[in-house]
């Protein structure tokens, strides 16, 4: 925790190394990391509200220069019953998803390594929900929540979390590979940023078709979802340089939980201000309070309207944090107890609750009637993929050759692992 002795101002100081390696020679020290937003950082032009938590530069021909995106009000836009309640309800369905998942795995009804996406719900909801059907999203290895938001239902998740043939993916995908081309879910990558190129073709795709192909009523937009680790790969800036260049459909959602792996975001990269390496390429950078659903709401709409009105791509920082560790097999030993103190006293669903209470959104009943319903919706799920058969033998070799008469298919056209002799001498199948 020596990364918890020093905030992004710091790094902004004349000699910024020399300050990191002073810091790190420090003690631990007890007090949380700092919400970055919650300071001016030298150079940031902000709204007129101090609180604000939204910034971005813009570009204007060759020259670059720092301006709020748009006047940004101390509290956020006002929010329609209707979508408040969409929002809470998707919201406590990851929440509550997330936390069967706990006890499955730990039940021994899920294996290999299952990443949680407690406390980073406000970003799924606030940009997967106001998407369209045929929108894009690519996630990552925490994709269990993405999916839920983009429309798969949890049964065929949570089917496909227990390696059952009802499964999204038909249980071949499990926690890290969810996909669903129904619902535009173009898969969870478990290698950091191997996604980003396959939503700058998603996105790519759609402005072919609507520029080249003539499809004027194509208008479909990606979204890419990765961490603050994975912004120091080539890959981010080399896609974030061709959607630039070509204008394409597409906004960037970096989920900075501060956290990747056991690695602090403070200790891993030159400028830990992600959303500044957007102007570098000619494009909008935004840093946004990731746990306030509403505030990334705003953004969120901006980015998407951005892309589909033809204006290029954005890059969205939403700082956030996760409430679990890494994975289910990650003990958390890592991060300060006070640091994580402090986020889970910012818990988005909690914080959404309220503010939907104190503006006569809904009532107490209202709210207690959606999270009753969740449960159930769980509950089933569960009992749904308990209950499911697992894939068939043959489905082992299915999508892995191109030539029908090559190693998994014999002579006969019937798959090899059929033969009962196929899987002799080895473990069972």
């Amino acid at each position: 925790m020596a990364a918890a002795s020093f905030s992004f101002v710091h790094l902004l100081s004349p000699n910024p190394i020399a300050t990191v390696r002073s810091s790190l020679t420090k003690p631990p020290t007890t007090s949380p990391i700092p919400f970055p937003q919650s300071k001016p950082k030298p150079g940031a032009s902000l709204s007129s509200s101090p609180n604000t938590t939204v910034r971005a530069v813009a570009t204007s021909g060759n020259k670059k220069q720092t301006k709020s995106p748009r006047n940004v009000p101390s509290s956020p836009a006002p929010i329609e019953r209707a979508e408040a309640l969409d929002l809470y309800e998707d919201m406590v369905l990851g929440r509550c998803f997330e936390d069967m998942c706990a006890q499955m795995y730990y039940r021994g009804k899920m294996f290999g390594f299952v990443h949680l996406y407690n406390g980073q719900e406000a970003v799924s909801s606030a940009f997967i929900r106001p998407l369209a059907r045929s929108d894009s999203v690519v996630s990552t290895y925490r994709d269990h929540v993405h999916a839920l938001s983009k429309g798969v239902p949890a049964r065929e998740v949570m089917a496909e979390l227990f390696g059952k043939s009802t499964g999204c993916c038909r249980g071949q995908g499990g926690s890290m590979h969810m996909f669903s081309a129904e619902h535009g879910l173009l898969g969870g990558f478990a290698f950091i940023g191997e996604g980003i190129p396959v939503a700058a073709g998603a996105a790519f795709s759609s402005k072919y078709r609507r520029e080249v192909l003539g499809d004027e009523s194509c208008r479909d937009v990606t979204l890419a979802f990765f961490g603050d680790g994975t912004c120091n790969n080539g890959q981010f800036f080399e896609c974030l340089n061709m959607a630039a260049l070509w204008k394409l459909p597409i906004v960037f959602v970096v989920e900075n939980n501060l956290w990747a792996i056991g690695m602090s975001h403070l200790r891993a990269t030159s400028d830990p201000e992600i959303w500044k390496k957007g102007p570098a390429f000619g494009m909008p950078g935004v840093h946004v309070d990731g746990m306030d659903v509403l505030k990334v709401r705003e953004v969120a709409q901006e980015a998407i309207g951005r892309a589909r009105r033809g204006e290029g791509p954005t890059l969205v920082e939403c700082e956030t944090y996760r409430f679990r560790g890494h994975s289910l097999a990650d003990p958390d030993e890592l991060r300060n107890p006070d640091e994580k103190a402090h986020y889970a006293a910012r818990d988005p669903i909690k914080a959404f609750k309220k503010y939907i209470l104190e503006n006569n959104l809904a009532t107490e009943s209202e709210l207690k009637a959606i999270e009753k319903k969740i449960d159930d919706v769980v509950e089933e799920a569960v009992e749904f993929a308990d209950a499911s058969p697992p894939p068939p033998r043959s489905q082992l070799l299915e999508n892995v050759f191109a030539d029908p008469k090559g190693f998994g298919i014999g002579p006969d056209g019937k798959y090899r692992c059929e033969d009962p002799k196929f899987t002799q001498g080895t473990a069972q199948v």
